[in-house]
């Protein structure tokens, strides 16, 4: 079985890479991007099974990216983890979400979350 692909939409470098090191530990395949625009271009022809969203994202708002994710049948497998500094804004789209997580995160919650979902992807 190839191991689930995942998907990391952060604008900070060094959160991204955090986010990156702990998915690939947790045995995932992982891209990171930097912005909403590049991310709602790849997922045109990529079908993630998790996305790490940051909602304050430059070119394209996460909010808006959540809804697009949503709104495409193709994408209703992918799981979806909010991480964000912003409660009031994560708030609005806990039904659309599978898991929120607020910054500051650190390795071992997004490892812990990224295990812990492992299991959905094993039938995909």
């Amino acid at each position: 079985m190839a191991s689930p692909y995942a998907l990391v939409v952060e604008d900070d470098p060094q959160v991204a890479g955090l986010f990156r090191i702990a998915l690939q530990d947790a045995g995932y395949q992982t891209e990171v991007l930097d912005n909403g625009h590049k991310a709602q271009v790849s997922l045109m022809f990529t079908a993630p099974d998790l996305i790490l969203l940051d909602l304050h994202l430059p070119a394209l708002d996460g909010g808006v990216l959540l809804r697009q994710i949503r709104s495409q049948s193709r994408l209703a497998h992918t799981r979806v983890m909010l991480v964000t500094g912003d409660e009031a804004g994560a708030q609005r789209f806990a039904g659309q979400v599978d898991s929120t997580l607020y910054k500051p995160v650190g390795y071992d919650q997004v490892h812990q979350v990224a295990r812990q979902l492992m299991p959905l992807f094993a039938s995909s």
